[in-house]
């Protein structure tokens, strides 16, 4: 039957951490270099603000200059060997292990711990007492000396760059992540990062981190140039987090595409990250993707529009009925459990579905089904290597004539399958998932089963995709091209590995009881659950920061992957969904059958009197 509500997952975003051995994964210390004493300063050098950085540092501009701006696919730079040997190992690294705190932060784009922020560090408090080092690596980057540097190097005209301080300390644990972005807010002009990561062992692609650039392509393309440029679906370009070295490019609206992959291993990769800000805001920040986000057209990234689904009546989904008769029950017997085609149990979801507007139905499809789905599924899997900490460093795997990847990277990613071009086998995936949009979710028979289940009557129309979400690539972003003029229903069949059953939290132990992978899935640590937000109709522009969380009163609802389950979702128009980011650590890829049904509003329902109350009756 219809599932309960998810056990609750223990909290932990926004929780604090000292450094305590509860969070070793995000310990300053962890994998960092040996601990050694520090000073309150920096010996002889003192008086000189660039005392920090590696000698002859600054004489490098030309050379600088020259590879930043033939660099692709945006102008870049990378500043190898930044600070004087020894002071980022020595002493940085060991103000920040033994002062700081991490706080964990998470949104449908990042995954991170944040720690101190240089902006509101002031000069004399205690916490800059205790950090010396590195009040005077802050005084050097953001010195007029630096600053004029950064402008040299990155082409900007002289005085460009102001001395607002916007910096902070990050630390990117196993599984943490940022997804693309072009770093827009405000005034900001260059963007850099100065990477702490372990120097013992160097850190390679198999550790993951690595800087991400994302070349910017038409919107579209048959209006030729003057289409907007957004980024593609595949980062062009990586960048490993260096020890000692300094990234950084200038913040471009509709350019500087970026994102930071996840981090595979074990170990931290940890960052100084910030930005340099100019006197005024850029040009065409119309084209940044935060304001993209959020000014997009209500429905301008739906899949197309709503196609009818078969019918009998002469009206369309409007001339259909509820009634299920025999001959449907039969029909949807082949592919449907039992249990969710007899009479009382479609009483029970009617009234689950008629107070909570969502409901899941678990082990959807018959075992016969399932086991085909799931074999299938598996054996994609194993082919392409990826799920339980099987991260691919290919960002096409999976991809055919048939599979492909769909962008852009700033609002999703993930691979959708085609059936009009090339061919495929019988058993694939991706053909069994079409075959059962085509012949179960798009016929009369469930669309008289949906309406009577959801009291909202035969479907007028559906539309939808076959996606496939690969563990350590693949998600959706909440924005507002997703929000939908008129209310409609989401109807998401998910497959996943796992037994798709319902998990238990265990007060006791802290731990959710049931099989591991449906564990996994459900803490929500690997991703892949879909979350339902409410949407800012303030308009208020929001920053990185901006979050949801158990008490964030924008969520309205967060369905865990689950396989062989039916999500049935009600959808207003001022609803957002996203799925999110799947780590590299899921157990399998996440693979549905997304769809959305037209259906009549609450309003013309309650104008018809539709009243209803037997899966038999006709209207």
């Amino acid at each position: 039957m219809a599932s309960d509500p998810p056990a609750k997952r223990p909290r932990t975003d926004g929780e604090e951490d000292g450094g305590s051995s509860d969070s070793p994964a995000v310990r300053w210390a962890d994998g960092g270099p040996p601990a050694k004493t520090t000073t309150n300063g920096l010996g002889d050098d003192d008086g000189d603000v660039l005392a920090p950085l590696a000698p002859g540092v600054l004489d490098r501009s030309a050379e600088l200059a020259a590879s930043y701006k033939s660099a692709t696919p945006y102008p870049h730079g990378m500043i190898k060997g930044f600070c004087r040997e020894g002071f980022l190992a020595d002493e940085i690294l060991e103000e920040l292990k033994q002062n700081s705190k991490v706080k964990f932060k998470e949104t449908d784009l990042f995954r991170v711990y944040q720690s101190i922020d240089l902006g509101n560090l002031s000069e004399g408090s205690e916490l800059a007492l205790q950090m010396p080092a590195l009040m005077k690596l802050k005084r050097a980057i953001y010195s007029p000396e630096y600053r004029a540097f950064v402008e040299r190097v990155t082409g900007l005209e002289a005085g460009t760059l102001t001395d607002e301080v916007d910096c902070a300390a990050n630390c990117h644990a196993k599984g943490c992540h940022l997804l693309c972005h072009d770093d827009v807010i405000g005034n900001r002009k260059v963007s850099y990062i100065i990477y702490l990561t372990d120097p013992e062992p160097t850190w390679t692609d198999v550790d993951g981190g690595r800087l991400e650039l994302y070349e910017a392509v038409a919107e579209n393309p048959e209006i030729g140039e003057s289409s907007r440029r957004v980024p593609g679906a595949l980062p062009v370009k990586t960048i490993l987090p260096e020890f000692n070295a300094m990234a950084c490019f200038e913040v471009r609206p509709g350019v500087s595409f970026h994102s930071v992959q996840e981090v595979f291993c074990d170990r931290p990769r940890l960052s100084l990250q910030g930005w340099y800000h100019s006197k005024e805001a850029p040009r065409e920040v119309e084209n940044a993707t935060l304001q993209r986000l959020k000014s997009t057209d209500k429905g301008e990234d739906m899949e197309g529009a709503f196609e009818p689904l078969e019918t009998t009546g002469e009206k369309g989904g409007e001339g259909e009925t509820n009634q299920l008769s025999e001959e449907d029950r039969s029909f949807l017997g082949n592919y449907i459990n039992a249990a969710y085609l007899s009479n009382q149990s479609m009483e029970e979801m009617r009234e689950r579905f008629e107070e909570e507007s969502s409901i899941q139905l678990r082990h959807f499809l018959i075992d016969e089904w399932n086991a085909k789905m799931s074999g299938a599924f598996a054996k994609e899997d194993a082919r392409d290597n990826l799920g339980k900490d099987r991260p691919s460093l290919n960002y096409n795997v999976g991809t055919s004539n048939r599979w492909k990847a769909v962008g852009p990277a700033h609002k999703q990613r993930f691979l959708q399958y085609d059936p009009k071009e090339g061919t495929a086998e019988d058993c694939d995936a991706g053909h069994y998932l079409h075959f059962l949009r085509q012949t179960v979710f798009q016929s009369t028979a469930f669309g008289r089963w949906l309406g009577w289940i959801t009291s909202l009557g035969f479907p007028l129309g559906h539309r939808g995709r076959v996606r496939r979400f690969r563990p350590g690539l693949d998600y959706t972003v909440a924005h507002y091209g997703v929000l939908t003029i008129h209310a409609v229903l989401d109807a998401t069949l998910c497959f996943c590995a796992g037994e798709g059953k319902q998990c238990s939290f265990d007060e006791e132990t802290n731990e959710l009881i049931g099989s591991d992978d449906d564990a996994i899935w459900e803490s929500g640590d690997v991703g892949g659950f879909e979350c339902y937000i409410a949407a800012d109709e303030g308009g208020e522009e929001q920053g990185p920061d901006a979050e949801y969380d158990e008490e964030d009163d924008t969520k309205l609802l967060s369905v865990s992957a689950s396989n062989n389950t039916l999500s049935l979702v009600y959808r207003d128009p001022g609803t957002m969904r996203f799925v999110k980011y799947v780590g590299a650590g899921a157990p399998s890829s996440r693979w549905d059958v997304a769809l959305e049904y037209n259906v009549k509003s609450d309003e013309s329902d309650d104008e018809e009197g539709g009243d209803e109350t037997d899966p038999n009756k006709t209207k």
